[in-house]
């Protein structure tokens, strides 16, 4: 699978892989750092799920509609978050006092959904804010406590998910990154996916996903004990990028309640995000002069839509997503470029140093950050291309590299820019650097194609 540079993709789609001979002409100097104009450079949000845990809410011991004497006893489970279940009552009255409280599944990170949820037991993520205790801190009972029978513990102004009908099968809903037990139907781990730029484009994502059998038409989590990573660059260009995080955040905690789980990385335009709503107009030095985020977010096709509908929880979840990870001996980054290094020896200490960073909440820095993750092309030179993978593989670990970022024309030379509204078709990831890298940025934004692949690639 070993791809030169000016050849075509030796690619992978729906189990097969193709050997085109390929149309880039021959690429021979180095590309740019960065594809950002001198006026401001394409800026990045750092986000929070995916490779590393989401920030959980404190958890919630007990369910504060606790039954007591003669109360009847507590219905566990979950339940569209519309109301209070019903309960049932007991036919002996001293079962509800000899019945222990449930915790009830932690809060929804995501809207409702205007679709029916799925019959299996799914938990949502919390990603932010405090969650009101009430009774359920002290484990006490609704009377003791002062609160409604009603009551329901939330966080902030976010759905909860309540109580449900008694099911004895299947794991009970976990938070986001947090292993739910797997079932019988489930042991082990399942197979591994990778999912490449989206860019709010949220109906292509849906109906990649379909086709993969990771969703179903309601687009819930149907993969079991899958496991999924997105490359990162959730938002820009395309119409709804908080459309895009919203499903993630929703299938991360649906997967991890399956017994599998749904990861992200952070993308540059993460970042970008992430500094236009935190710093806005506020100055900084782009290298080539004074910049912005504000300015930078909106020339790399930032949509205002998305700024509006920017709540604290997806600030929260962007800012502590993980910059790298490893599976399967595959190195998972977004972009193609070495800037990783920069930040430490193992991949622990660079997702932590990053994190660090956003959280020191300075435009400068993470004005740098941005900077680094904006670079692109660091692999695709025939000589030097397979030397910088091999470095970062031996400091990481792995024996491929898997990025997103440079969308696969343009790596290829086959368009000038990421910018450009129509490219060749594409049909899957592209290997190249000796056989030890795979783009998966397919160019959805030029009118290609929205990649999803199964790891490891098959020939």
């Amino acid at each position: 699978m070993t791809q030169g540079a000016g050849q075509g993709p030796d690619v992978w789609h729906g189990g097969a892989t193709t050997h085109g001979a390929g149309s880039a002409r021959p690429l021979s100097s180095p590309a740019p750092d960065s594809p950002v104009p001198p006026q401001a450079a394409e800026p990045a949000a750092r986000a929070p799920e995916g490779g590393r845990p989401a920030p959980a809410g404190p958890t919630t011991r007990s369910d504060p509609r606790t039954a007591a004497t003669p109360r009847p006893a507590e219905p566990r489970g979950t339940a569209e978050p519309q109301g209070p279940a019903e309960v049932r009552q007991p036919a002996d009255p001293r079962a509800g006092a000899a019945t222990a409280p449930t915790a009830p599944p932690e809060p929804s990170t995501t809207a409702p959904s205007t679709t029916a949820p799925s019959t299996a037991a799914v938990g949502t993520a919390a990603v932010g804010g405090t969650e009101a205790r009430g009774a359920a801190e002290e484990g006490g009972r609704p009377e003791e406590s002062g609160m409604p029978q009603e009551y329901t513990p939330t966080a902030r102004d976010l759905p909860v998910v309540g109580a449900a009908e008694a099911v004895d099968t299947g794991p009970e809903p976990t938070m986001v990154d947090v292993p739910a037990p797997a079932s019988s139907e489930n042991e082990g781990e399942g197979p591994l996916y990778v999912v490449g730029d989206v860019h709010g484009y949220l109906e292509e994502l849906r109906a990649a996903l379909r086709q993969f059998g990771i969703i179903d038409t309601d687009n819930r989590w149907i993969a079991g004990n899958a496991r999924l990573w997105f490359l990162g660059d959730f938002t820009d260009r395309g119409p709804d990028g908080i459309g895009v995080i919203d499903l993630v955040m929703q299938l991360s905690a649906e997967a991890a309640a399956a017994g599998g789980y749904c990861k992200a990385l952070m993308g540059n335009h993460e970042l970008l995000l992430l500094g236009a709503k935190r710093f806005g107009d506020t100055p900084v030095n782009s290298g080539a002069g004074t910049a912005s985020f504000q300015a930078a977010w909106l020339l790399n096709g930032g949509q205002r839509t998305d700024m509006e509908r920017l709540a604290d929880h997806h600030v929260q979840w962007i800012s502590r997503l993980d910059a790298m990870a490893l599976a399967d001996n595959h190195l998972l980054v977004h972009s193609d470029a070495s800037g990783y290094l920069d930040h430490g020896a193992t991949i622990e200490d660079v997702n932590d140093a990053i994190t660090e960073a956003l959280q020191r909440n300075d435009a400068e820095e993470t004005w740098d950050l941005f900077r680094k993750f904006t670079k692109r092309f660091a692999f695709r030179e025939e000589t030097a291309g397979p030397a910088a993978v091999r470095e970062l593989l031996d400091t990481f670990g792995g024996t491929r590299i898997v990025h997103g970022h440079s969308p696969i024309p343009y790596l290829l030379g086959e368009v000038d820019s990421e910018d450009g509204e129509s490219a060749p078709a594409v049909t899957g990831p592209h290997v190249y650097a000796d056989g030890l890298a795979i783009a998966m940025d397919g160019g959805v934004t030029m009118g290609a194609k929205l990649l999803i692949a199964q790891l490891p690639l098959v020939r």
